[in-house]
């Protein structure tokens, strides 16, 4: 039996996450006060008394999910469940990536906030409100709805932003495009052609400047081999080099989150169970749909530790 971490990306976050953690475990307090000192200011009020509306802002969602997954695997690691020693592999969903790289050492816990704060910011930024759009694409298959994004790409930029497996991809890019491309998948098909009420075209060409925001904040930053593989998002392959990382990380902004391609990775690699480390139950789920046989456990909450330790120590 072979066991990968995996860590949610944004969607994943709710108000309230990671409190009970925090008031059980002084491991995962530890982690939302370091969050706090490194932002210069209390994320943790926000994540555990919202509001809603600005939990929901991409430059608080992202470090405030990956603080609850920190917060979750370092109290897995008090118990005894080294990473070096009982995993594989780690992967993230899109921003999740950055939490499995601090859990893999690759960055401090202090630097992967504020990497993420830089990368929420420079994604809103990236476009202006109103000109990017993303939809959801319900039964169709990879090849049809990137012919689909080929077609509509006449008009404007339009892509695969993640293809997350279970027959849900997501596409991005300019509005007019993406409108189209959603039509078109209707026309052909798709059981559901959805828009989506995103701030920005994540995961497009058009994030471009965010990707160079991220080149030189990633430069600027120490980094450290991390101590087991990391099954990259753009590559849905392992890799183990920090310098290659970061560069797969630039990538990753404009690149697509090749999420169906990671899961069938490891069940041809001989990974059986997956544990989703942090908030929501997300990843499990799309897991299940991608491949049957590999099970799942979501550990978000007190509640969910004692039982994640057994399984791992089983």
């Amino acid at each position: 039996m072979s066991i990968a971490f995996t860590f949610p990306g944004q969607g994943s976050q709710v108000v309230g996450m990671g409190k009970a953690l925090a008031e059980t475990f002084p491991e995962a307090r530890a982690v939302f006060d370091e969050v706090d000192e490194a932002l210069g200011e209390k994320l943790s009020s926000i994540v555990w008394d919202g509001p809603e509306e600005t939990l929901t802002l991409t430059a608080n969602a992202q470090p405030a999910l990956m603080a609850v997954s920190i917060a979750v695997f370092r109290v897995l690691e008090s118990k005894g469940a080294s990473l070096k020693d009982k995993v594989a592999f780690v992967a993230g969903h899109s921003l999740g990536e950055y939490s499995a790289l601090c859990a893999a050492g690759t960055f401090t816990l202090s630097d992967t906030a504020r990497l993420l704060r830089i990368r929420g910011n420079a994604m809103q930024k990236a476009v202006p409100a109103g000109e990017g759009a993303m939809a959801a694409i319900i039964g169709l298959e990879h090849e049809d709805v990137e012919a689909i994004c080929a077609e509509a790409a006449r008009q404007g930029p339009v892509q695969i932003a993640n293809d997350n497996g279970g027959g849900q991809l997501v596409i991005s890019g300019a509005k007019g495009p993406v409108e189209v491309a959603a039509a078109l998948a209707s026309a052909k098909g798709a059981k559901r052609a959805i828009m989506l009420p995103v701030s920005a075209p994540f995961h497009s060409a058009l994030m471009a400047p965010a990707a160079e925001a991220m080149r030189e904040a990633l430069a600027s930053v120490s980094k450290n081999d991390p101590v087991i593989p990391l099954v990259a998002n753009v590559r849905a392959a392992p890799v183990q080099s920090a310098s290659e990382i970061a560069s797969l990380l630039v990538e990753q902004v404009t690149g697509q989150v090749r999420w169906r391609e990671t899961i069938e990775w490891f069940g041809n690699n001989g990974v059986t169970t997956l544990y989703e480390i942090g908030a929501g139950k997300v990843l499990t789920g799309l897991a299940r749909r991608i491949n049957k046989e590999m099970s799942g456990i979501a550990v978000g909450t007190p509640e969910d530790i004692d039982a994640a330790i057994a399984a791992l120590n089983a």
